[in-house]
């Protein structure tokens, strides 16, 4: 609830109706309650976004350490499963939507980001297996997928201090260089999109009447993901990554 005043600022700027509660959705209890009080208060629940998430920036899995490996599944991963699965019988009661905000890098891995693109992608493995069978008891499961969104705290790359990680880079400081200086230079020219556009996407996902199960939130997304839709034995992905680290084709 730490930005409880700031989301009340916005609601009553937009004329909005707000009810902000407390949810910690690494505590499956918390998701839990909730949604009962949710129930309590308002009958039912017609739809729910998982939008809760984090972003580090580890130099790869070698330096960082399982709990913090951990701990970045414990909110982008396992906390979705806690509150969609807390919110599934209100949901198929209403026949309501649930929408999760992935990534794009849940579809295609990022270097030095290792946990949180693995998180993101078991959110699409996830929700891909629940929509089918979500949908045959009247819930329509959907992934909205944003590239990058640099007002937001997964749009540090660009500011991020590259002597601190530098530093806890080992072996892999020449490459993390390389890798920053794409990212900083044109990597993701065109890439960016305000927290603004995202959430547009989110709104036109849950009120469309036939989205499809992956949204991505803009163009650059799209072909984006269409590289690795097409790509199935990786070669052509792995080839562009390698170029991003200054490892050549």
């Amino acid at each position: 609830l730490g930005r409880d005043g700031e989301l009340r600022a916005a609601a009553d700027r937009a004329g909005v109706a707000l009810d902000v509660r407390r949810l910690d959705v690494t505590d499956a209890a918390s998701a839990e309650a909730c949604v009962k009080g949710v129930r309590e208060t308002y009958g039912g629940l017609d739809a729910l976004v998982n939008n809760a998430g984090v972003a580090n920036f580890d130099p790869t899995m070698e330096m960082s350490t399982m709990e913090a490996l951990r701990a970045n599944f414990e909110v982008n991963f396992f906390g979705v499963v806690a509150v969609s699965r807390a919110a599934m019988p209100l949901l198929r009661a209403a026949r309501g939507r649930l929408v999760t905000v992935g990534s794009v890098h849940g579809v295609v891995g990022q270097p030095f980001n290792e946990a949180y693109a693995a998180a993101k992608a078991a959110v699409e493995g996830f929700m891909e297996s629940l929509a089918p069978v979500a949908a045959a008891h009247g819930v329509r499961v959907n992934v909205v997928v944003p590239g990058y969104v640099p007002d937001t705290q997964f749009g540090i790359f660009p500011d991020i201090n590259r002597g601190t990680i530098r530093a806890a880079s080992g072996p892999y400081a020449p490459t993390f260089d390389a890798y920053l200086d794409w990212v900083r230079g044109a990597g993701w020219e065109g890439a960016g999109q305000s927290s603004w556009e995202v959430a547009d996407v989110v709104v036109r996902t849950l009120t469309g009447d036939d989205p499809p199960f992956r949204v991505p939130a803009g163009p650059w997304v799209t072909e984006y993901v269409a590289r690795k839709l097409a790509d199935p034995d990786g070669t052509a992905v792995q080839a562009m990554a390698r170029t991003w680290i200054g490892a050549g084709p």
